[in-house]
């Protein structure tokens, strides 16, 4: 029997509801009806319930509120909304909220037997993990009363460097355990789901210690078959092996072949994938330490390269510093002159290039910065409207670094990307307008040349000097010779402003092969001369 609680504040859907579906013969009892989410949050409380059939709007907690209730402290309710159109969208929003099922109003009979039908399925599903999630406690409880806690606890102790060296190696043996004086390295394994790639809750941090348990089972019957080293557990979710030698430096193949042994045995029997870094060999039982930090370290390394991650430090390429300059050049091209394939193939080499120097996620999130920022400059230089760019972009950075995986941050500045390539694609519905975009762009990059002329741009266009100044004028309400003053003045006032050159340097860094002439066009502009310019600006 599925108990179901019915949540509307209009007495006439609570009626119509409750009269038109068959409950007996779905198996269910409608169990209460509410008239608004606090009575079903007070209800809730006090009676079992299986499945929650909510309005959104209504007066003292809404669907919304009761949905973020249920979903904080019952989690394993099952919860249906009603909306009107106009709500459609912003019920989706429950979705953070385990939402299982949105029905627009108005509902018939035959839509939500249908919906209830499912849910019932979903009901049976919880409560087949729940039984399971017990079987296991129970299990993980028998084991925490056994020797096998304190064996791992023992060897964690010696690997951590948190007992005498000495001292632990004689518990260790004591209980059976040789630990000799050979090389050794440590793996470690992490659940994915489990670990900080997603937002870990209370359920989800009970489930990852029995989850663990099963990890160690498998763990230890592989490493014993091999009499390859010792399995332990490390605190409440992480499994370790301590390898020690015995087929030699050479054969670290053989290594990660057990350590993919398990991960293919545990995603076989649980259904869960699981991420292995292993440390490098080390001489003494002293030194496992290091090998353990480095295990962690190759852990760290799945916000690059993604779940399921099996990585040997012993075979890393050491991190690397690049220069993602020519990727970014290409891809500014490639989102000027319109060309979409160009884009994408831009942005993907970018990517790659961005893993394959193995760099950790503060710097990964860096060079994708580095591509938002190429936009935004790629978007001054065609004169888009930057204060509509600019709005949204620190929410958009902060996206990028917030995000758990490097595969999810590109995602984000890809969209961003194209977005930018789509704005400018509408504004090149001409071939007119395309051009003066292409001419101004030309301007920013050579602007310096003291002998850049209308010439020069109508070559690069290979169209006549005419014909350009014509559709120039009509797209920007400027000529070719207004366009390049102006940008060499705005350029020279940021010099001045922000360096201690000379006027004559910064005349020939602008453009003006003739000081006396930059000075004269300056003051034009501007109505001071560089020099009280300068004096102005720099107080």
């Amino acid at each position: 029997m599925y108990r179901i609680l019915l949540v509307d504040d209009e007495i006439l859907v609570r009626d119509a509801i409750k009269e038109n579906i068959d409950w007996e013969g779905m198996g269910c009892e409608l169990a209460g009806i509410c008239e608004n989410g606090q009575q079903a949050a007070e209800f809730v409380k006090q009676h079992p319930v299986d499945i929650v059939l909510t309005d959104i709007l209504m007066p003292y907690m809404d669907g919304m509120e009761l949905s973020h209730f249920l979903h904080d402290n019952y989690p394993d309710i099952v919860i249906v909304i009603f909306s009107g159109f106009g709500e459609f969208e912003y019920a989706k929003k429950a979705i953070q909220y385990n939402v299982s099922e949105y029905l627009l109003k108005p509902v018939t009979a035959v839509e939500l037997t249908e919906v209830i039908n499912k849910m019932k399925e979903k009901v049976d599903q919880r409560r087949k993990e729940k039984m399971k999630m017990e079987r296991l406690t129970k299990a993980s409880e028998n084991y925490r009363k056994n020797a096998q806690m304190i064996r791992s606890k023992a060897i964690e102790a010696v690997v951590n460097c948190t007992i005498d060296t000495k001292t632990g190696i004689e518990q260790l043996a004591a209980m059976g355990i040789e630990l000799t004086e050979s090389s050794c390295r440590v793996a470690i394994f992490d659940i994915d789901i489990y670990s900080d790639i997603y937002q870990v809750d209370t359920v989800k941090r009970q489930e990852s210690a029995l989850m663990a348990f099963v990890l160690y089972n498998i763990s230890d019957e592989i490493v014993r078959r091999e009499q390859a080293g010792i399995a332990y557990q490390e605190g409440g979710n992480h499994v370790c092996i301590l390898f020690q030698e015995k087929w030699g430096r050479n054969l670290n193949d053989r290594i990660k072949e057990i350590c993919r042994e398990i991960q293919q045995k545990m995603q076989e029997v649980m259904g869960i994938s699981v991420s292995v870094g292993i440390g490098k060999w080390v001489r003494s039982p002293e030194k496992l330490i290091i090998s353990h930090a480095q295990a962690e370290k190759a852990i760290q390394y799945r916000y690059l390269l993604g779940e399921s991650l099996l990585l040997d430090m012993e075979e890393r390429i050491p991190e690397q510093n690049i220069s993602l300059t020519p990727h970014l050049e290409k891809l500014a091209d490639a989102v000027k002159t319109g060309r979409r394939e160009d884009v994408e193939t831009a942005l993907k080499e970018t990517e790659d290039a961005v893993r394959d120097a193995m760099v950790e996620k503060s710097r990964a999130c860096m060079y994708l910065q580095q591509i938002v920022r190429t936009m935004d400059r790629v978007c001054e230089d065609v004169a888009l409207d930057m204060k509509k760019i600019l709005s949204g972009r620190d929410e958009l950075l902060h996206q990028v670094t917030e995000q758990k995986s490097f595969d999810k941050a590109c995602g984000i500045v890809r969209e961003y990307v194209l977005k930018i390539f789509k704005m400018l694609t509408d504004m090149n519905s001409s071939s007119g307008q395309r051009q003066a975009r292409l001419a101004m762009d030309y301007i920013q990059k050579n602007y310096m040349d003291p002998d850049l002329s209308l010439n020069d741009i109508c070559s690069y266009l290979n169209i006549s000097t005419s014909y350009f100044s014509t559709i120039f004028k009509e797209m920007t309400g400027e000529t070719f010779t207004e366009v390049l003053i102006r940008t060499r003045m705005e350029k020279a006032k940021e010099l001045l402003e922000n360096t201690t050159m000379k006027n004559y340097e910064i005349a020939e860094k602008v453009g003006f092969s003739d000081p006396h002439y930059f000075g004269i066009s300056f003051k034009k502009m501007t109505g001071t001369t560089p020099t009280e310019y300068a004096r102005e600006k720099r107080r």
